[in-house]
């Protein structure tokens, strides 16, 4: 098993720098133990114009049966029907991916003391593995390494070259060249780390949970926006349902919080830690007792009644949380759809644990689906459902972000109704624990008096085609109001087409260009 690692350079940035980069000495060759044979490390040429790199991966196909016995945990692909005569020592698979790892480490991770400004700049590389297992053929090859900025030669393998009517086998000879120099060596290695396993389509090894980390981190800043993220993942994760689902949902993450150019914590953040152990807890409030109803409780009321009196029956709860809302929607049969959406993936594993999806009855699971989703950009699932409910979510975004989230909703998604909740600061001298001059929750970034959310709402109605009725949720005191308001919007259908197409195209202007700041 063999590949080589080959740059060119000048004297001011001599090819054998590689050998810094690499962490190994071109003047030596030097042998490492692995947990089925031996690595070998050696540089056929190392000088100021060119050096190369070679991995030679001897595997001792003996220690490959004794630890995988052949079949099950850890077992060879192949060794069900020939545990000795098998490909594994000759073609390149997550054996070399996991060698690769280990020999050059410091590498891959973009590490180099000696000469640390040359580990972050570019490299004119190219890449050669003689024998690749191609599950998929060369296309296949194609789609993977083209979109990281690859110029890809496959040639194929034939079965014998004794016997040409045989056919083609399913090896590549394999070149990869980036000339112009876009890639890092640490990037370079990576791509190899996760895609040649996945070519080979199989693992030598058990694939466990932390696996998904293992593929992340291998991934940063480039897997979340690959063409081909699904087959990737699958494959790498060894076609495992549940691991492949919690890597998908993670690098959404990644790809919405690159896109709102924030951190993932951050953006992952609409479930404090110390909620998670208390998720399963119920603030209905005792029957009987004397206790004032809960605020959450009235405001879902108020939901439910509004929803009730639209006559709707397929909802979106946007921004739902840890999934009170669709709880208390699932109860009600005359909803007959019930999609809960988040950023938060916390949120949604949180949702899905209070529901108890995995348990649930056929007919009741078809009501209810819960998926990832950011509210700052059109999304083509949010189409066609009777109503949306933006319950305390508003008050989470920037106020520049308001025109996008606006027309997520209205100009695109647009049900037929939508409700929109949010505090009312003028309640806040209610609250006898809640300092003066300040906001209900940390994260709120602006809470709205009872003028400002209807100046606002209007707005987005008049833009819109929607009506607008505002409804008191909770005590409405006579000096400063209830402590929730809420907004719903009914859609008209009769604005004129042209003006309203005019005003979606003034919002998704402003939408964009919030996206593009």
């Amino acid at each position: 098993m063999f590949l080589t690692i080959s740059t060119s350079g000048t004297p001011e940035s001599p090819a054998n720098d590689l050998g810094f980069l690499l962490h190994k000495h071109p003047d030596k060759a030097q042998a490492f133990s692995t947990s089925y044979g031996t690595a070998h490390v050696l540089y056929p040429e190392a000088s100021v114009e060119r050096c190369t790199a070679a991995l030679l991966l001897e595997v001792d196909p003996v220690a490959l049966v004794r630890r995988g016995k052949g079949k099950g945990k850890g077992g060879a692909p192949d060794a069900a029907l020939a545990q000795y005569v098998n490909d594994r020592p000759y073609a390149a698979s997550s054996l070399l991916a996991v060698a690769l790892s280990a020999v050059f480490s410091s590498a891959m991770r973009g590490v180099c003391n000696a000469r640390p400004e040359r580990a972050g700049q570019p490299l004119p590389l190219r890449i050669e593995v003689p024998a690749l297992p191609a599950r998929g053929g060369a296309e296949l090859v194609h789609k993977l390494f083209e979109p990281l900025g690859w110029t890809v030669t496959v040639t194929r393998i034939p079965l014998d070259v004794q016997f040409p009517q045989w056919g083609e086998s399913r090896y590549v000879h394999l070149v990869l060249e980036v000339p112009d120099g876009k890639l890092t060596l640490g990037e370079a290695l990576r791509h190899l780390y996760v895609l040649l396993p996945v070519l080979d389509d199989a693992k030598h090894y058990w694939v466990s949970p932390d696996e998904v980390d293992k593929l992340l981190r291998a991934g940063e800043g480039w897997l979340a926006d690959h063409p081909e993220q699904k087959v990737i993942t699958s494959r790498y994760l060894a076609r495992r349902w549940s691991l492949t689902q919690e890597a998908m949902q993670r690098l959404e993450l990644v790809r919405l919080a690159d896109a709102d150019d924030t951190d993932v914590d951050d953006l992952d953040n609409a479930v404090a830690a110390d909620e998670e152990s208390a998720d399963s807890d119920s603030d209905e409030g005792d029957e009987g007792s004397d206790k004032p109803v809960p605020l959450a409780v009235l405001r879902r009321e108020a939901i439910l009644a509004a929803l009730t009196g639209a006559g709707a029956g397929r909802v979106l709860d946007l921004g739902c949380g840890q999934g009170q809302l669709v709880q208390a929607l699932l109860k009600d049969t005359r909803f007959t759809e019930i999609a809960g959406v988040d950023v938060s993936m916390r949120a949604l594993t949180i949702a899905s644990r209070r529901l108890n999806i995995d348990r649930m009855g056929e007919r009741q699971a078809e009501r209810v689906k819960l998926f990832q989703g950011s509210l700052a950009y059109t999304d083509k699932r949010l189409k066609g459902y009777d109503a949306a409910v933006l319950s305390e979510v508003i008050e989470h975004l920037d106020v520049e972000r308001l025109p996008a989230l606006e027309y997520a909703v209205f100009g695109s998604a647009r049900p037929r109704t939508v409700l929109v909740t949010t505090p009312n600061v003028e309640y806040n001298v209610r609250w006898e624990t809640l300092p003066a001059g300040h906001v209900r929750h940390g994260d709120h970034r602006f809470e709205w008096t009872r003028e400002e959310f209807r100046g606002w709402a209007r707005q987005v109605a008049e833009r819109h085609g929607y009506g607008v009725d505002f409804v008191p949720v909770g005590d409405d005191d006579p000096e400063v109001g209830p402590p929730t308001q809420m907004a719903v919007f009914t859609r008209t259908d009769k604005t004129d087409k042209t003006n309203r197409v005019e005003n979606d195209s003034k919002t998704d202007k402003n939408a964009k260009e919030v996206q593009a700041a």
